[in-house]
């Protein structure tokens, strides 16, 4: 089970240290020296002759190899490394040396006699907590409204090439309802969990009373992360910026990490990429501030014709949403009158009992239904589907347990996020009673001109909610002016 009693010394801790032993890692080989010990591990401390928050650290050991734990969140290698401390107080440092015969490590401590606010005043530290102004500290939270706020990919990426999830993807998995708090002041952090978080499968041994979350993906636990956190933003040698929250709390979907590279960082922005290490691939989340909303860019107010007949490129571009199957470069199956053209859409309804089984077509404006609001197709209807044998897993919200012959064509706003665009939809059906024939089929919707928020066009046949399959055929799609 997670512990929630580890502290990561990351801010200072008002305690001195004296020199802590460790026992040295021995050689087998008497041809070596003998291997070294925590006494024989020393540095020397220099404050900066123009910054005294600022640290020059150097190794006076006889070793090929120097690591340091400089106590700020920092780790660096090399005989010379410097480091830096805001804010006043104690810090503990240990340096682990190398040398032929083995390895030894000791620790000591720096004591920062004052606070330098200017160092304090880095942009980065004020775009993450709202600067000194901002007593209460900055919330983040993750950004579930928007596509990628999740994601996942190889060591050697720098963005979710794998995997990137959908608008709200992990609703219910207890992601969504985190909070977390980063303040200047102390370098404070609270991760506020509401009593669940989501981690990943792999990471079910730290936690108790693992659960399966809504979605059948990975696990979620009930966790409450302890008080008195904090964190640090650290830049390393390359230029890039790291954020180490203290364990045992952590940002997002655990996956074993509690460190973080920003890729990127804004006042409503900031996108994380970490290592998974008992998986070895890499996770991705984007975070906004709590309670901020993306600004609404105006689209424009327009309309213009819309044809596709499927014999020649039309301005209509399809997309599937669970058809099993949309054709657009069928033979005509019946090409009699009224449609003797070449080439049709084959529609394809699976046996899955999918909620909608649509296709449809974003415009990039809001449609001026008062300039051209009917919208006419062909429809074949083959008579060797089966109208009639109901589906007993249907749900009760459904319309029809059975493939009904019909024709429902909607107009959606899609900008209603979380898939909610059916709640403020206006819909039009058309019964079909003929099969084996082409019948031609108008929606007018100049009923709802006053609408100027539709930005969707979706078509649907058979019905929705149910599994009967069935194979149909569209052609001469059109949106044109009423008559």
């Amino acid at each position: 089970m997670r512990t929630l009693t580890k502290t990561q010394w990351i801010v200072p801790v008002l305690l001195l240290f004296g020199l802590v032993a460790c026992e040295p890692q021995m050689s087998s080989d008497p041809s070596l020296d003998p291997a070294p010990t925590s006494e024989s591990v020393t540095f020397e401390a220099e404050p900066d002759a123009e910054n005294a928050n600022i640290i020059h650290f150097t190794n006076t050991s006889e070793s090929f190899r120097a690591v340091w734990d400089l106590g700020n969140g920092q780790s660096k290698e090399g005989d010379e490394v410097t480091g830096e401390y805001p804010l006043e107080g104690v810090y503990t440092i240990s340096l682990t040396i190398f040398t032929p015969s083995g390895q030894a490590m000791n620790i000591d401590s720096v004591s920062i006699a004052a606070t330098n606010f200017d160092m304090l005043d880095d942009p980065n530290l004020n775009l993450l907590t709202g600067g000194v102004d901002n007593v209460g500290g900055k919330t983040w939270v993750i950004d579930s409204t928007q596509a990628g706020h999740m994601g996942v990919g190889p060591t050697t990426s720098y963005w979710p090439e794998w995997w990137a999830a959908p608008p709200e993807a992990k609703t219910g998995s207890g992601l969504y309802n985190d909070r977390y708090t980063f303040k200047l002041d102390g370098f404070s952090f609270d991760m506020e969990t509401n009593g669940d978080v989501f981690l990943n499968a792999a990471y079910d041994d730290e936690f108790d009373n693992t659960t399966v979350p809504p979605d059948g993906a990975d696990l979620m636990a009930p966790w409450t992360a302890p008080e008195n956190q904090t964190f640090n933003l650290i830049e390393d040698d390359n230029g890039d910026l790291f954020l180490k929250v203290s364990d045992p709390t952590f940002i997002g979907f655990y996956a074993g990490a509690n460190t973080y590279q920003i890729l990127e960082l804004t006042e409503n922005f900031m996108s994380l990429r970490y290592f998974d290490p008992r998986n070895e691939i890499i996770w991705y989340h984007t975070l906004i501030p709590e309670g901020y909303t993306y600004p609404v860019e105006p689209r424009e107010y327009t309309s213009e014709e819309l044809i596709d007949n499927f014999d020649e490129e039309g301005n209509v571009n399809w997309v599937t949403d669970q058809v099993e199957g949309f054709n657009e470069n069928y033979d005509n199956p019946a090409p009699i009158p009224i449609n003797t053209s070449g080439k049709v859409a084959k529609y394809t309804k699976s046996n899955e009992t999918w909620a909608f089984d649509n296709v449809y077509f974003d415009l990039g404006y809001e449609l001026n239904l008062n300039e051209r609001s009917l919208i006419k197709l062909k429809v074949y209807m083959p008579s060797y589907n089966d109208y009639t044998t109901t589906d007993p897993n249907a749900p009760d919200w459904a319309p029809h347990d059975y493939l009904a012959k019909q024709v429902e064509v909607k107009l959606h706003n899609a900008s209603d996020l979380g898939g909610d665009a059916w709640t403020t939809q206006e819909t039009i059906i058309q019964p079909v009673s003929q099969t084996d024939t082409w019948v031609e089929l108008e929606f007018d919707f100049s009923g709802v001109s006053d609408r100027e928020d539709f930005d969707r066009v979706v078509v649907q046949i058979g019905s929705e909610a149910h599994g009967m399959p069935g194979i149909f055929f569209i052609d001469d799609f059109q949106l044109t002016a009423a008559q």
